[in-house]
């Protein structure tokens, strides 16, 4: 992400918590920095995980109440692959329209753009008389070299972060 990004981000952030009638603590700065450091999904464990390294004291709690404020600001998108388990990804283009393929061999998260998705939601609303607010595509797939050759490139280590 580059400086003049990120620090809109993090403007973006400061916003929505002053709108809430939040405090901006050192503490939901370093969940802000160890969040947006990611390129790859995360889940709020594995958050809790890269914030500790930035400061050892902030407390699960704190990231579970921290998240929302970091998707309400647009800085974060959340991702739900339907096993009781959300991922998290900064959205460092909250206009782009994309499509998420979940590999259900190993839960892998593949985002492509999908720019027919807004002419898609707004021509099916306007076909019942309503103006789409969200929408979302979501494609569950299986991994075919996992199938032909019992190797995915794509999954992930031991231990490994998705």
């Amino acid at each position: 992400m580059s400086p003049a990004t990120l620090e809109a981000a993090r403007e973006k952030f400061r916003n929505h918590l002053s709108t809430e009638g939040l405090r901006l603590t050192n503490q939901r700065m370093a969940i802000f920095d160890a969040a947006l450091a990611r390129t790859e999904h995360f889940t709020a464990e594995e958050l809790l995980e890269y914030v500790r390294v930035i400061d050892d004291s902030v407390s699960r709690a704190t990231v579970y109440r921290t998240l929302p404020h970091l998707i309400g600001s647009s800085v974060l998108r959340e991702v739900d692959i339907g096993k009781n388990l959300k991922y998290y990804l900064p959205n460092a283009d909250s206009a782009a329209e994309v499509a998420q393929v979940i590999c259900s061999d190993c839960d892998k998260i593949f985002e492509i753009s999908a720019p027919f998705m807004s002419w898609y939601g707004n021509t099916v609303s306007a076909k019942l008389g309503l103006t789409p607010v969200s929408q979302r595509l979501q494609v569950t797939a299986r991994c075919d070299s996992l199938r032909a050759n019992q190797v995915c490139k794509h999954r992930p280590v031991a231990g490994a972060a998705h």
